[in-house]
């Protein structure tokens, strides 16, 4: 079953029931809304969608993007965010995406759902575009901290990930590091590059962040911190030179000429690196599927994170990474 934090995200829950809508016309599922039903209904009035195959949950209250994940999880029970995911614990192979507060949504999964046998630490991942395939980043933001054993987990639940998902046979692993050279970066990254080594992952070795773009690793293992600050520093770097491409586009008049010949073109380029066409994020080594969308998500993004949560669900990637840990 999918479920839906219908009040999460800066665009709820407008946005959010949307996107529902969209993803039910188009994918043909069952999708529960969670949240305040008053405002929910609300929604689906105004866009004269009346189905069955979306239902209510509801819930009282919202967690805010301020507030402190681990508090409000324990205080707020009957938040749209807790709520869920006390489903999600009661159904197996059942899926929730949010794009509500990720330190709440990340502390709920890890406190509710709890931690499968044998990961130290859950780590949430992103899939981004090259040329001609997919590369999995993973960590991106669970968690700032890390140790070299985490990285191991990370490529281990990514591993999984990959071929469940992505359909990526013995997927190439590489550690994101300051330089190729197996002596370089801090004393946890070389640790875990050891660890990597020795172990039975197709290991490639280290790579820049330079050449995330054109690795030949599908699986690029990195700390939440560093992660966070790639995803961010290419989303933020797409943006802006796609703007400024559009304003020297349109500062002459063959400039607008060029444009109009290649708008088709830019829009296909664009579309492929941009944030909302991915989606989410999925967050691995829990016991329930939990999809992250960005907590700036339109219809568009929500749309596209249900589509990788059918995904997750269709390929039972939870118990995948279930039985591959337990072989250890």
């Amino acid at each position: 079953m999918l479920y839906v934090d219908a009040m999460g995200g800066d665009y709820a829950p407008g946005e959010i029931v949307k996107g529902t809508i969209e993803a039910v016309k188009e994918f043909d599922v069952p999708i529960t809304l969670v949240g305040k039903q008053d405002e929910i209904i609300e929604e689906l009035i105004k866009y004269n969608f009346d189905d069955p195959r979306i239902s209510i949950l509801n819930a009282n209250s919202i967690i805010g993007f301020n507030e402190e994940p681990v508090k409000a999880i324990r205080h707020k029970k009957d938040s749209s965010i807790v709520v869920a995911l006390r489903k999600i614990k009661e159904e197996k192979d059942s899926t929730l995406v949010s794009a509500g507060s990720t330190g709440a949504l990340l502390a709920g999964a890890t406190l509710i759902l709890g931690r499968i046998k044998g990961v130290k630490r859950p780590g949430l991942g992103i899939s981004f575009p090259q040329k001609d395939k997919t590369v999995f980043l993973i960590d991106v933001g669970a968690s700032a901290d890390s140790q070299s054993s985490f990285l191991l987990t990370y490529a281990k639940l990514a591993n999984v990930y990959m071929e469940s998902v992505e359909n990526v046979s013995n997927p190439k692993i590489g550690l994101i590091n300051i330089g190729t050279e197996e002596e370089k970066g801090s004393p946890m990254i070389k640790e875990a590059h050891k660890l990597l080594k020795e172990s039975d992952l197709n290991f490639i070795g280290n790579i820049e962040p330079s050449d995330i773009f054109t690795t030949d690793a599908d699986i690029l293992v990195c700390d939440g911190f560093t992660g966070n600050i790639i995803i961010k520093t290419v989303e933020g770097l797409s943006s802006f030179m796609f703007h400024g491409i559009k304003e020297s586009l349109l500062s002459s008049f063959f400039g607008k000429i060029g444009a109009l010949l290649i708008k088709d073109d830019l829009k296909k380029f664009k579309d492929q690196y941009d944030p909302d066409s991915i989606g989410g994020s999925p967050f691995l080594g829990v016991k329930g599927g939990v999809i992250k969308a960005h907590g700036s998500s339109k219809a568009h993004a929500i749309k596209n994170a249900i589509r990788q949560a059918i995904q997750f669900d269709k390929n039972n990637v939870v118990t995948k990474i279930e039985t591959e840990l337990e072989k250890e």
